[in-house]
C-alpha cells in the first residue's frame, strides 16, 4: 500500500472486507462473478479507492481495498453492495425470481479488518516509547 497525502494529512488506510449474499446462496458464479468483480472495480475506480485484491467465492466476496481518511469502511461496504446489487439484479433478471423475491442480494452482515503496515506490537512499542524518545 501506498501512503497517500491530502491537503493536511497522511495516510495508509487499508481494509479486508467480506460479504454474503442473503440467505449464503450460492451464485456468485460464472457470468455473475465476473460481472461482479467489473462492477466492484468500476465502483472502486468511480469513487477514487485503490482495490488490491478481490475473490469471489459463490457464497461470498473477499475484498482489499484503501480508501481516503475521510471514508469510513462502512461506507465502502455499503456502497458496493448497493451498487453491484442494484447492477447485478438488472442485469440477471432471472436471479431474483429464482433465489431473492422480495428481499436485496446482500445480507446485512459484514466482515471488517484493517490492514496496515505497522503490528499491534509495534505501536504499542512505538506509544510506550515516545517520553524517552523525547
Amino acid at each position: 500500500m501506498k501512503i497517500l497525502s491530502s491537503s493536511h494529512a497522511k495516510h495508509c488506510l487499508g481494509y479486508q472486507i467480506i460479504f454474503c449474499p442473503k440467505y449464503r446462496n450460492q451464485v456468485l458464479e460464472g457470468a455473475i462473478e465476473v460481472e461482479l468483480k467489473r462492477i466492484l472495480g468500476e465502483t472502486c475506480q468511480t469513487y477514487g479507492w485503490t482495490l488490491h485484491a478481490i475473490e469471489i467465492m459463490p457464497d461470498h466476496v473477499h475484498v482489499f481495498v484503501q480508501a481516503d481518511h475521510t471514508t469510513a469502511p462502512v461506507e465502502i461496504a455499503k456502497t458496493m453492495k448497493s451498487i453491484s446489487a442494484v447492477h447485478i439484479f438488472s442485469t440477471f433478471k432471472d436471479l431474483k425470481k429464482r433465489r431473492f423475491w422480495g428481499s436485496g442480494l446482500w445480507s446485512d452482515g459484514t466482515f471488517y479488518s484493517s490492514v496496515g503496515g505497522a503490528s499491534e506490537e509495534a505501536v504499542n512499542q512505538y506509544i510506550a516509547t515516545q517520553k524517552q524518545r523525547g
